[in-house]
């Protein structure tokens, strides 16, 4: 029997996207900085602290210049410019490495800068994809994008492990700077031209400053996007504080090994798999409004699941293998929302929306991160999680109460 694939399987340009966007995400969750510096540099808890926060914090205040830039000048040239400087920064670590000069400070280079180039090929690849593939395939297309993504996160923080045990944390580090190198050739195998930003009207023109103001206000005038950029704060929030203490909970709480407790956040990223292969299902039909909504919250109340882990550990890890099925219907909130920003933003403004959605998002998770620590002192982990799942509830109740739940599809060519 000959299986026949139809849809973007046929469409060769978006499958080397694809493929792009799927090798470098993999690179991105072997976390070859945080093995390096347990296993290469005996770094301190602290040090290892300040990697992870040096890679999310220049996002905030760097992805509003990289929308600017996305929405002045081609964006696959962003993509693929991002994509050799993060294999530059981290082949730089081998050859410090072998001439002996690697220490910790340079690891801390390194994750700032990737943050900054994370920023900037983020926006600008979530900005690109409207202009390659038609807007009646962006559902499809987000689908397929947050798939891989999903398995990327099954697969790859357990391969890097495995990486860094048998060959060693600095062949890791090799084979992470060759992610981002397949990748942008990858993205450079694109036939398709990119068209020329459109040209900016009178009020778009003027300074950076003038222009991120302009993306923000470009936000707060449209209803819809206004909303959903308050839904990814909310959620931005709460998962920051979540994060923060998630780990200590499982470990010093309820008593897991580390191996157990990452085996068990494993099933989330299946349960996010399963939900990008259905999302269409569920779009036709509750609506992309209606299964955003629905998608959002359910992945808040299950939240709610964590804190109830309690007594034996057979008991309390089928309760947090039962709260990580949300992930599923958080990717079905995600794919539609990214595709409803798509549709309804003009293409010449697309980069400064994405921009302000991702960079208020990203202060937010910064700053939940920050308050879930020092919360958790006060009131202790498990009301801290409860805490954060009621923050994001507050996304929800906002997006019910919005316009979002009459819009049934997304508008075609």
């Amino acid at each position: 029997m000959k299986v026949r694939f139809g849809g973007l399987w046929r469409d060769g340009d978006f499958l080397k996207l694809w493929a792009g966007r799927g090798v470098s995400e993999f690179g991105t969750l072997l976390y070859a900085l945080q093995f390096i510096a347990v296993l290469g540099l005996e770094a301190t808890p602290f040090q290892i602290g300040v990697i992870a926060a040096l890679r999310i914090a220049p996002a905030a205040v760097m992805g509003f210049y990289a929308g600017v830039l996305a929405d002045r000048v081609r964006r696959r040239p962003i993509i693929m410019v991002a994509h050799l400087g993060r294999f530059a920064l981290l082949a730089s670590i081998p050859a410090a490495y072998f001439t002996r000069q690697l220490h910790v400070e340079q690891l801390y280079a390194v994750a700032l800068f990737q943050g900054i180039l994370t920023a900037f090929s983020d926006v600008a690849y979530r900005s690109y994809l409207p202009t390659l593939v038609r807007r009646r395939r962006l559902l499809e297309a987000n689908s397929k994008l947050t798939g891989s993504e999903s398995f990327a996160e099954v697969t790859a923080f357990s391969v890097g492990g495995w990486i860094a045990q048998l060959a060693g944390s600095i062949v890791l580090a090799v084979v992470d700077a060759l992610m981002f190198l397949a990748s942008a050739v990858s993205l450079a195998l694109i036939r398709k031209p990119e068209p020329e930003p459109e040209p900016d009207t009178p009020q778009h023109r003027g300074g950076l400053v003038r222009q991120i103001v302009e993306g923000l206000r470009m936000v707060w005038r449209n209803r819809l996007l206004r909303t959903l950029t308050a839904a990814e704060t909310a959620e931005g929030f709460a998962n920051g504080i979540l994060h923060a203490v998630i780990l200590l909970f499982g470990i010093r709480e309820l008593g897991f090994e580390a191996g157990v407790l990452s085996t068990i956040f494993a099933v989330g990223a299946v349960s996010s798999l399963i939900g990008a292969f259905y999302t269409g299902r569920v779009v036709g039909r509750f609506g992309v409004g209606n299964a955003l909504i629905g998608g959002y919250a359910i992945y808040m109340l299950s939240i709610l699941i964590m804190p109830m882990a309690s007594g034996p550990m057979l008991i309390a890890g089928l309760a947090l293998v039962l709260a990580q099925l949300g992930d599923g219907f958080y990717t079905i909130y995600d794919i539609n929302q990214n595709s409803l920003r798509q549709t309804i933003t003009p293409n010449k403004g697309l980069g400064r929306v994405n921009a302000s959605t991702r960079s208020l998002k990203d202060s937010a998770q910064f700053t939940g991160s920050l308050m879930g620590g020092l919360v958790a002192g006060v009131i202790g982990l498990r009301m801290t999680i409860v805490l954060a799942a009621c923050i994001g509830l507050l996304g929800a109740l906002y997006m019910a109460l919005s316009p979002l739940r009459s819009v049934r599809e997304l508008d075609e060519d």
